[in-house]
């Protein structure tokens, strides 16, 4: 990984988990003391954000690391475990925010009553929505820009805080404006939000499951692959394609045949040429290894 890429992934997420610190201790104390149980939830979600923050500088860190002995392909996939990690976060985020509000929902529907928050509660909780959705915008325009797929999984986790910020806004204000058992209204808000939450942590973790396991890259790019080694003079055929994902690299391996009176000098050039399209198509990165043989042996 690139020293630059390395260091605004890390600033960029250090300044994320400065702001979740920030916002978890503000929305533990509004909702303590405005007496709204979404509130503590909300908070602790954002004390979720700030560990996935801490999970993704150590795993950058790692994956930035050069190849050495232990590691013939180097780190990458180490950003890629962080990825699954944060969508293994969000999962159990999203399971203790689903229970807590469907055990508010009996309470309500066996008679009880739930407490009335206050004021406090819901200015955090609007506070929250606009530093979260910022966070998320800056974020993931950063990790699109940097190709860091654990940094857009960072970005998504500010997002479902900022969306557990809006159900915390409907749950609050509506019961603050209503009253009585309208207080209902916070749990099933916070039910709507968890299903969204386990939704975006599916979405993050099956990519980042499939590379883990090493998964082929997608049809259409082996396709490419495929068009830029044959694009090269004096290469008649392509087959054996192997592909996978390392972070935020792809490793290619690939036979190549050539006319067998080709001299192993013509041969390595056309070699260097193919990695090097490769390499311009899908960045300097990328791990090429290109076996050549003679026509007649594919025969």
């Amino acid at each position: 990984m690139a020293p630059d890429r390395e260091h605004t992934i890390t600033r960029v997420t250090a300044l994320g988990a400065a702001a979740n610190m920030a916002l978890s201790a503000l929305k533990l104390f509004a909702g303590i003391f405005g007496r709204s149980s979404a509130m503590v939830a909300d908070a602790v979600h954002s004390i979720s954000d700030l560990v996935s923050d801490v999970v993704v500088i150590v795993m950058v860190k790692v994956s930035s690391r050069e190849q050495d002995k232990s590691h013939d392909y180097g780190h990458g996939k180490f950003e890629t475990l962080a990825t699954a990690m944060v969508a293994l976060l969000l999962l159990v985020v999203g399971a203790r925010l689903m229970a807590g509000s469907i055990e508010k929902i009996r309470i309500v529907a066996s008679g009880g009553t739930l407490a009335v928050p206050g004021k406090v509660a819901l200015w955090a909780a609007l506070a929250s929505i606009a530093v979260k959705e910022a966070l998320y915008q800056w974020t993931a325009h950063v990790g699109r820009k940097v190709n860091s797929p654990a940094m857009i999984s960072n970005a998504w986790h500010h997002r479902t805080d900022a969306l557990s910020s809006v159900g915390s806004v409907l749950g609050i204000g509506g019961a603050i404006l209503l009253g009585g058992k309208w207080a209902i209204l916070d749990p099933v808000a916070c039910c709507v939000i968890s299903a969204f939450i386990f939704v975006i942590a599916v979405k993050m973790a099956l990519p980042a499951l499939n590379e883990l396991t090493e998964a082929s890259l997608p049809e259409d790019m082996e396709a490419r692959i495929v068009e830029l080694l044959l694009s090269v003079e004096g290469v008649d055929n392509v087959h054996a394609l192997k592909t996978r994902r390392n972070g935020p690299d792809i490793i290619v391996d690939a036979h190549m045949v050539v006319d067998p009176e080709m001299s192993v000098a013509a041969a390595h050039e056309i070699t260097e040429i193919a990695e090097s399209r490769v390499r311009d198509e899908y960045g300097s990165g990328t791990q090429i290894t290109l076996h050549v043989e003679p026509s007649v042996e594919s025969e």
